[in-house]
């Protein structure tokens, strides 16, 4: 049997206005995912707990069947991990963004413009990381560069539970209500401004059109979490194929093996298809289960950039699914499951916690759901209701005779 998961990061959204009040996965013409949706079990999963954010973090931790009320440490150790930074028992790591601040006025007086400063290429944001780690860095602090505007900053004997909000979360807000208590944290992101304001770095992007990387913004405070493997729960090798630090992380402590792809961003612009084709060399090379994460849907809802959005789930159907079930028609049985991690309401343009449409389609016993095709309103009209996600992936591998999935019980 051949296993994969196809996650469609902040997929599932609310209906818009703009789309004549249907949602993207409504309005996107999805041929494959619709083909599987009439020929598989739907229904909704709850992939992030109560009392816990719904970050990627937390809902990819579930979705890839890890219970997070359990493991659940914090973001920015999982990409840590992932950026190679190998962290003691005592260190705590932080999420540091390179954000485009506006300019007016003392520092909590500013907008946050952009918190990927207009997609920063990891080149430039390596000069920035590098500088602001000149002023700052200590024997108990260190930065450490990743990719475009995504990077990571160590503290040695750190605090947690600091109370940071995610930059995504405040985009075109002013930022006074929104900056740490934390008195080190807050002078390090306030005299980041004028260490990179005036950088040759941020001068050239400024002359070309782009937003310049004029601040930090720390947050995502977390310990490294003691995962057990993947192999030890399910009994099965896998791989990850994702463009994205927090997703590699999540793999690499769970003992997956990590999967790079060329042109792989992270946005809407990744090479979909070789994720695809990396996802489907993985199965030939005696892997039995990949995790095909792509992000592009996340980023489109945070932007607000609504056609976008479906012009992204359009090229998930197309160039990933499509390819997928073309690789595996040579498989004698294989099972996909397809659902986004948590919804990224365009609406929002942040995370919420609601429950997501799942679909597990499984060759050899495909049968008629009833459904016309995959969306919210008729996911949830099936009435399958997983309450825990991490229960999700047990019923996916394992549980392959089972009907009941609203009484479904994680052993």
């Amino acid at each position: 049997m051949k296993y994969v998961l196809i996650l469609g990061d902040g997929m599932s959204d609310y209906p818009i206005e703009q789309l004549n009040n249907k949602t993207p996965l409504q309005c996107a013409k999805k041929p494959n995912i619709d083909f599987l949706a009439q020929n598989a079990e739907v229904g909704m999963v709850k992939t992030v707990p109560e009392g816990l954010p719904p970050g990627s973090d937390v809902a990819n931790l579930s979705v890839m069947g890890y219970n997070p009320l359990m493991y659940y440490t914090g973001r920015s150790p999982l990409e840590a991990v992932s950026m190679g930074i190998k962290l003691s028992a005592t260190d705590v790591t932080l999420r540091c963004n390179l954000v485009t601040l506006s300019h007016e006025g003392e520092y909590k007086n500013k907008v946050m413009v952009d918190y990927s400063s207009d997609e920063i290429s990891s080149e430039e944001a390596k000069i920035l990381i590098e500088e602001i780690n000149t002023h700052f860095k200590t024997d108990k602090i260190s930065f450490y560069p990743g990719i475009s505007y995504r990077h990571c900053m160590v503290w040695d004997w750190g605090f947690t539970n600091l109370n940071l909000t995610p930059p995504h979360d405040i985009l075109d807000k002013k930022i006074g209500n929104y900056l740490p208590e934390n008195k080190m944290i807050l002078d390090m992101m306030v005299k980041s401004y004028d260490i990179l304001k005036d950088h040759p770095v941020n001068k050239k992007r400024i002359s070309k059109g782009l937003k310049p990387a004029n601040s930090i913004w720390l947050w995502g405070e977390g310990k490294k979490p003691n995962l057990p493997k993947f192999y030890d729960m399910y009994k099965i090798q896998g791989s990850v194929v994702s463009a994205v630090d927090l997703i590699k992380g999540i793999g690499i402590l769970a003992g997956l093996n990590i999967v790079e792809v060329e042109g792989a961003t992270g946005n809407i612009h990744t090479n979909f298809k070789g994720k695809a084709l990396a996802a489907l060399e993985q199965l030939e090379s005696g892997r039995d289960f990949v995790y095909l994460h792509i992000e592009a849907p996340d980023e489109c809802g945070h932007r607000y950039e609504i056609e976008n959005k479906v012009r992204a789930i359009e090229l998930i159907d197309e160039e990933v699914v499509g390819t997928i079930l073309n690789g595996l028609q040579k498989y004698h049985d294989y099972k996909i499951l397809i659902l986004p991690d948590h919804p990224t309401p365009l609406s929002l343009r942040t995370h919420t916690s609601e429950p997501v449409p799942y679909l597990l389609y499984q060759k050899s016993k495909s049968k008629k759901s009833g459904l016309t095709g995959y969306d919210e309103v008729q996911a949830a009209s099936t009435n399958n209701y997983i309450d825990e996600g991490y229960k999700l992936m047990k019923y996916f591998i394992l549980n392959d005779k089972s009907e009941n999935v609203t009484n479904f019980v994680y052993e």
